[in-house]
């Protein structure tokens, strides 16, 4: 059922903070767990094919944007925190401002994007390295890909524009139209009509802007009984794009530092072999698996801690963030638990090579106790979004890679992989300490609320 728009929905209902987070959090817990069937079905589909340059240039591809896209999630997680103050203030005339504005970003550098991929392209591909076959495959794909770049985009400003109204159901429902057109197309252009690279790419982009219809046709319900003059505000109202500029320029610096840190650790476990190289991939699995949950309850919290702060209450504030921080750390005790406990049984699941089987069971431990360390930098990213402090989240992530992961990585060269695992678990460490400084020393002078 479509939202009712005739006032800002907002966190505060008679659920209790425990309930309301988790309300918020289980519909972008299961949409999050949607993501890898699409990778699974484009695998499966592309497996098929008779030539494995046809398998080998989907991936490369997707690696590609996977990148790129990334790069600019920042539109989510500040239209978010944005979104969520204004619905806190009651706010409907700023969150519809704020809604257009996003959207308006979003197109302007999705064309910027397909603008540029003659050299955009060339460039990322040149970087990933691939052969000439599968690079060849991979420019196929990517140029019909980038044609999306302004629909997801659009999509990023969506969800986070619903997700700050405390609309989590709502981003679920536009993840599965996204899964679900693109499982169906990729079935019909690759299976039905016999094409290949190009199909899958051609599936991603239709399925983009079916999402991006769908989501723009909920949101529409908010502009009924605009006059022009009205909506004409979104054009004209510079400083609110000031201020979404600004909050979203910070996002993207720290996005890009972040990018850096998965890139330097893949490139440095590339030089300690394939073998470790292949580990580390199937190691990375399980911090994705836990992000699942934990980034979960961290959008969660962006939302209700967003909206507190709109509404200017402080109690409501410590309630949500303890009950954010009870749920939080319930999960990542639970996803270290099932490490523990059923970690050699995954990585048997996803590689039956017996060397990196081997590699990836020695490195078990550091994924073990991955989340219970990782799980401050998930909630206080939430929280600092929420917020929209956006500068104290780039400052400190800048801090914890040229302070922490390089210094402690160039320290621990000679432990080789297991160097390579400290110096990463210390940089997600240190964007947890740092960030709870912050917070710690804004709360304490009380200009959190400022």
């Amino acid at each position: 059922m479509a939202p009712d728009y005739s006032s800002p929905a907002n966190g505060r209902t008679g659920l209790s903070p425990r309930r309301r987070v988790f309300a918020l959090a289980w519909p972008l817990i299961v949409s999050n767990l949607t993501v890898p069937l699409l990778g699974l079905v484009d695998t499966a589909v592309v497996g098929h094919l008779p030539d494995s340059r046809f398998l080998g240039g989907v991936t490369l591809g997707a690696t590609l944007f996977s990148f790129l896209y990334w790069g600019f999630g920042f539109l989510r997680m500040g239209t978010t925190g944005l979104a969520a103050q204004a619905c806190g203030r009651d706010d409907l005339d700023d969150l519809i401002r704020l809604l257009g504005q996003s959207l308006m970003l979003a197109g302007l550098i999705g064309i910027v994007l397909i603008s540029l991929h003659p050299l955009l392209i060339p460039l990322g591909l040149q970087l990933l390295d691939g052969s000439a076959a599968v690079t060849a495959e991979a420019d196929r794909y990517a140029r019909i890909r980038i044609l999306s770049a302004p629909a997801v985009l659009a999509n990023y400003a969506l969800i986070g524009w619903f997700l700050g109204r405390g609309y989590s159901r709502i981003t679920l429902l536009l993840m599965i139209v996204n899964n679900a057109a693109n499982i169906v197309l990729d079935l019909a252009f690759v299976v039905g009509l016999g094409m290949t690279t190009d199909g899958v790419a051609l599936a991603s982009v239709i399925a983009d802007y079916l999402t991006m219809a769908v989501g723009i046709g909920l949101a529409l319900r908010a502009w009924q009984g605009w006059a022009w003059r009205r909506v004409s505000g979104v054009i004209a109202a510079i400083g609110d794009y000031r201020r979404l500029i600004g909050v979203n320029l910070a996002l993207f610096i720290r996005t890009l530092c972040l990018l850096f840190a998965f890139a330097f650790f893949h490139s440095r476990g590339a030089q300690l072999g394939d073998v470790t190289l292949a580990a580390n991939a199937v190691l990375l699995q399980f911090v994705l698996l836990a992000s699942y949950g934990l980034d979960g309850f961290a959008h969660a919290t962006e939302s209700l801690v967003g909206q507190q702060i709109g509404a200017n209450d402080r109690d409501g504030f410590r309630r949500v963030v303890r009950a954010a921080i009870e749920w939080s750390l319930a999960t990542a005790v639970l996803a270290s638990l099932g490490f523990a406990l059923g970690g050699e049984a995954l990585i048997a699941l996803l590689t039956d090579l017996p060397d990196v089987q081997a590699v990836a069971g020695r490195f078990l431990p550091w994924m073990i106790a991955m989340p219970i360390l990782a799980v401050g930098s998930y909630l206080l990213d939430g929280l600092f979004i929420g917020a929209t402090r956006t500068r104290a989240m780039r400052d400190t992530m800048i801090i914890a890679v040229a302070g922490f992961y390089l210094p402690v990585w160039w320290l621990t060269q000679g432990l080789g992989n297991h160097g390579l695992w400290l110096a990463f678990v210390s940089f997600t460490v240190a964007r947890s300490l740092l960030l709870g400084a912050v917070f710690w020393r804004s709360w304490r002078r009380g200009s959190w609320f400022a």
